[in-house]
């Protein structure tokens, strides 16, 4: 399945194949760092506002896409928002992964993340978001299958997921 995370409400490049898509949503809480997602509702967010299944969703996904206007170089505030959400998809253990010390995860699918950056950026804020969106896909267990910036939504045009 692929899991499509995007801050646009108007969402309509093609998908093909089994997918969710989540867009914007003015239930979507901030994750609070409770870390009860690892400990009383292990792989569940115990913030009951619809979003509380992104780490169990992660766990069913081979694929995640953002969507998303580059912000200062990272993931928009909804997306970003979207993605601490899914610390339910790791565990608290921790394992050594390439001599650095990361989470594991709590389920056995490893995710492919994709980003689709749009929104005027310059090499500096492209250059942090490559090295964001990697370290957290490290700390996911994860890999990062490609990151691109548009200068617009209409730059998209022809992009299908």
């Amino acid at each position: 399945m692929k899991l499509i995370v995007t801050d646009l409400e108007n969402f309509n490049l093609p998908v093909s194949g089994e997918h969710k898509i989540i867009k914007p949503d003015s239930r979507l809480c901030r994750c609070v760092g409770c870390f009860n997602c690892w400990f009383k509702t292990p792989g569940k967010c115990v913030i009951a506002d619809g979003f509380d299944d992104i780490g169990a969703l992660w766990g069913k996904c081979d694929e995640v896409y953002y969507v998303c206007r580059c912000v200062y170089g990272s993931l928009s505030p909804f997306a970003k928002n979207i993605q601490d959400r899914g610390l339910a998809y790791v565990h608290p253990d921790f394992v050594i992964r390439g001599g650095e010390m990361h989470h594991r995860r709590r389920y056995d699918n490893v995710i492919k993340c994709s980003v689709l950056f749009y929104g005027e950026t310059t090499e500096g804020e492209r250059q942090t978001a490559r090295k964001l969106m990697q370290a957290a896909m490290d700390n996911y267990d994860g890999t990062v299958e490609r990151i691109e910036f548009f200068d617009s939504v209409e730059d998209m045009e022809g992009i299908s997921l």
